[in-house]
């Protein structure tokens, strides 16, 4: 919450069309405001969406993706990625609150308010599908807002609150990134592009897993039914090392389809090695500095992999 006098004022207290005090343009307040709505856009998690889209728009074709819908599909998809993630922190207010890792949010300590955060991802969302409709091709617009539509209502709303196989089921929204690259310089979503897809989709359960197993009480304590919190953290652990030998075979289909050559085998053999092994020691010889071990792993893991695909691209 803004820390000025002017903030508890009575309703004659001008203010401009985000909410601020006008009396803040002289305190150095309006910049602390905007860096809040940045946050609430979560950039890190924006960047990696960003980056795994755009490691699909460069697989789609055999050379270089053309530049402009390298450059405005990029942009689109990161205005609309920024947008769900404003609109989740809308929705999950009050239970951010209640846990220790996102209590600092924006919305829980008041320095944004609901109006602001429902304004910022409307011109986000909104300026995301223009970019996207009339600089790349419509049907990267479409599957954009259905992956929107995907995470911050389907996912949000209904999955999270109500079924610890959340992750799993709304695991497709998050998977699709790269297919939203490949279709931005294509037009069109090919079996390789459904490959990328199969890889995330089958990296999530084992990622956020990891995260649940060390937060297992800020979950419960927040009502939400994560695996761990509902059938507890062997089950759980079981389940990890399960999906991550999933995830093991799915990354080899790139290879075996013929889409990626020798360095990609072999860059994603050592990866996968490095997951199985953090899997195996979770469920074998489990802490909770461990599971959060795993789970920084398994971004660096998904980041490398994608890297390795792009390598592997332009070395064949």
């Amino acid at each position: 919450m803004i820390k000025n006098a002017s903030a508890f004022a009575g309703a004659s207290t001008a203010r401009d069309l985000m909410g601020t005090p006008v009396t803040a343009r002289t305190s150095g307040q309006l910049p602390f405001r905007w860096s809040q709505l940045l946050r609430l856009c979560k950039p890190r998690v924006v960047s990696l969406i960003v980056f795994t889209a755009v490691i699909g728009m460069f697989l789609a074709v055999p050379g270089l993706p053309p530049a402009g819908p390298l450059l405005f599909g990029s942009l689109g998809i990161a205005l609309v990625a920024a947008a769900a993630a404003a609109v989740n922190c809308l929705i999950e207010r009050e239970i951010d609150a209640k846990m220790a890792r996102t209590r600092a949010r924006p919305l829980p300590t008041g320095s944004t308010t609901p109006l602001q955060t429902l304004l910022l991802a409307s011109v986000l969302g909104g300026a995301g599908l223009l970019c996207l409709y009339f600089e790349a091709n419509p049907l990267t617009m479409w599957l954009t807002l259905a992956t929107f539509l995907g995470y911050a209502v389907i996912y949000t709303v209904v999955l999270k609150p109500l079924t610890p196989q959340n992750i799993v089921i709304g695991g497709l929204s998050g998977a699709m990134p790269p297919v939203l690259g490949w279709a931005a310089v294509t037009g069109a979503v090919s079996s390789n592009a459904l490959l990328l897809l199969l890889i995330i989709f089958a990296w999530t359960p084992p990622h956020f897993w990891a995260l649940a197993l060390y937060r297992k009480h800020e979950y419960a304590k927040a009502g939400i039914p994560m695996l761990p919190v509902t059938h507890g953290d062997r089950f759980t652990r079981l389940h990890v090392l399960l999906y991550t030998i999933i995830l093991a075979a799915v990354t080899l289909m790139p290879f075996a389809s013929g889409m990626s050559g020798y360095f990609y085998l072999v860059s994603v053999l050592a990866l996968d090695g490095v997951f199985l092994y953090f899997a195996i020691s979770l469920y074998t010889h489990f802490s909770t500095g461990l599971a959060a071990r795993t789970f920084r792993y398994s971004i660096l893991y998904l980041a490398c992999l994608f890297a390795a695909l792009l390598l592997d691209h332009y070395l064949l």
